[in-house]
């Protein structure tokens, strides 16, 4: 996320860390090395000049409190100002309601409204969609697979140009869905015409939110997007999509800021369940390689339920975990994001971490899902029963090779083992167990 960005402010918190003694004369060449590092994350000049002003002004004029280094607390100076020019954290609200997304052409509107819906649907409301992109032939037909993939309602009328009626017919035929998520028409610019259409949408809709899809890739111009939109129908929030690969997106997030529209969520990837709430001070701390924990756990707490987390410590204690076990782990990681996401959030982790390798890693358990989706359900319960033959066959059925089949077993007995001999140690399975103890109960799957 933002990579270029932070790799440099980790660079001037690793400067000052290394620095003997910190004064006057070192600030400014710290204050030089942020504003290098600021401009080149794509955030604006005159934000940059102000917030650096400000470190400076702030370390200058204020006593660290007591016990703590000058170097330290002017990283938590630097950590705070970055924090505040994002902004305070804003949720979207948590009711049965109705949203209606806007955005130009290409933004991820459609993409996004899947998200938006999955979201919701893991907070345990269900969900309506309703297509009323008129203009792309390929909308209706995208946010209707969307629709059956995570089994909302849908409402739409292909190749219909009246969007008016469209909307009427779907509030009717969703009048008992408890979010229903409106995805409406772009244009390459907001010209008169799309205005008078979202403004009718509006008037008919009367929604409790006003969604603004932006893609980051657009940087410092999203703000004067968030503002033109805004003027037209009353934005109440904006999603920032393609936050995982943006260089420009510490850009995009200071310029909305600037124009006071609340971030709800970024997009971090490809997938529904890549749609994060935006937590200022979370964010810095993962931008600058303070890791976020908090965020980790909760996506853990969301992907795993408590009562199967013990019947697999059980199982891994025991010696009978299977292939079919190790598939399921798998699965459950992909849900939570990549390896490199999870890691990011482990303080201390994201400095350490060799995209290289973690890249290989996931193309390995891509490929060992590839393979044990060609296996029975007898030989994923039973992996002592593959041998020669059935190795042959799962190699072919899976378009791999039987050494990769072999690697495949070989990494499980691994594992099985490594696993084993982990939970057999006294001291870390009573503080797993304290760990697990301590998650809240959820809804069984």
């Amino acid at each position: 996320m933002l990579e270029k960005l932070s790799e440099s402010l980790r660079a001037v918190f690793s400067k000052i860390s290394n620095l003997s003694h910190v004064d006057k004369d070192t600030v400014d060449i710290i204050i030089k090395d942020l504003q290098r590092a600021l401009l080149t994350g794509d955030v604006s000049y005159s934000l940059t000049i102000s917030l650096t002003n400000e470190v400076k002004k702030r370390f200058l004029s204020e006593p660290p409190p007591s016990g703590m280094p000058y170097k330290e607390y002017l990283i938590k100076i630097i950590y705070d100002e970055i924090s505040r020019i994002l902004g305070e954290k804003h949720a979207i609200p948590l009711k049965k309601q109705k949203i209606m997304l806007v955005g130009l052409f290409g933004q991820g509107k459609t993409t996004t409204a899947g998200k938006l819906g999955y979201y919701f649907q893991k907070k345990q409301f269900n969900v309506g969609f309703i297509a009323l992109d008129i203009h792309r032939p390929a909308a209706y037909d995208q946010l209707y697979q969307i629709s059956e993939q995570i089994h909302a309602k849908f409402f739409g009328i292909r190749d219909s140009k009246d969007y008016l009626n469209i909307l009427k017919r779907g509030l009717e035929y969703l009048k008992e869905v408890d979010v229903i998520i409106v995805d409406t028409a772009g244009r390459d610019a907001l010209d008169e015409e799309l205005s008078k259409e979202l403004r009718e949408v509006s008037r008919i809709l009367q929604p409790d939110e006003t969604i603004l899809v932006i893609d980051a890739v657009i940087g410092q111009q999203a703000g004067k997007q968030a503002k033109t939109f805004k003027e037209n129908v009353n934005i109440t929030g904006v999603i920032l999509t393609k936050m995982d690969g943006s260089a420009k997106g510490g850009g995009a997030l200071t310029a909305v800021n600037e124009v006071k529209a609340p971030i709800y969520f970024i997009g971090t990837g490809e997938h529904l369940e890549d749609l994060e709430e935006f937590n200022p001070p979370r964010f810095v701390s993962r931008l600058l390689g303070m890791g976020d924990i908090q965020t980790l756990l909760e996506k853990f707490n969301a992907t795993y339920n408590k009562k199967d987390i013990a019947k697999k410590l059980s199982k891994v204690s025991t010696g009978k975990f299977t292939l079919k076990d190790m598939y399921e782990q798998i699965e459950s990681m992909n849900k939570m994001g990549s390896i490199d996401k999870l890691l990011s959030m482990i303080p201390g982790f994201s400095s350490k971490i060799d995209k290289s390798k973690l890249n290989e890693t996931q193309d390995k358990l891509k490929l060992y899902r590839y393979i044990m989706d060609s296996m029975t359900v007898k030989e994923l319960e039973n992996p002592e029963i593959i041998k020669s033959d059935r190795i042959t066959r799962i190699a072919k059925g899976s378009g791999t090779s039987s050494k990769e089949v072999k690697d495949l077993l070989n990494f499980y007995e691994m594992s099985k083992k490594a696993s084993k001999n982990l939970m057999n140690d006294r001291k870390l399975r009573m503080v797993m167990e304290k760990q697990f103890k301590d998650m809240p109960d959820m809804p069984e799957k």
